[in-house]
């Protein structure tokens, strides 16, 4: 049970999807219009947010999840407890192959928190959607 002081874990996961619903509202998505935000939790609690950034040629397009690590990882975290993806859909919208991969490489089996414009749609371990994954153990 949590203190008075501190948020549930049901707290920290709502915490969590707003600020990923707030980073949704910066993305840039001029071409397919699905906008996507992100939202990072360090291991010392602090949430670091992203949203998705299209260009023209779609190809240099980066997902929020990317820009929340990538940002965070600039800022010089290292080590994350969870995720959040939000998107306005009705099924969960999970991270990309991509995403996937970059999260697993700088968080591991991160808590991935799943949702909506309305609240929390799924909930993963990153392990489960993303089985067999290619990381530095490989390199050795």
């Amino acid at each position: 049970m949590a203190s008075r002081s501190e948020p549930s874990d049901a707290g920290l996961r709502q915490r969590l999807l707003e600020a990923a619903r707030a980073a949704r509202e910066h993305a840039r998505a001029a071409f397919s219009n699905f906008r996507v935000g992100a939202a990072l939790e360090t291991a010392d609690g602090q949430l670091i947010s992203g949203c998705n950034v299209e260009n023209a040629t779609y190809g240099l397009t980066i997902c929020a999840e990317r820009v929340a690590v990538f940002k965070a990882i600039s800022e010089g975290h290292r080590s994350f407890t969870r995720v959040a993806v939000v998107a306005d859909t009705a099924e969960p919208t999970p991270p990309c192959g991509a995403c996937r991969q970059i999260l697993w490489e700088f968080g591991g089996d991160l808590e991935v928190i799943l949702g909506n414009l309305s609240g929390e749609t799924a909930r993963y371990q990153l392990k489960d959607l993303l089985p067999l994954p290619f990381d530095a153990r490989l390199l050795s």
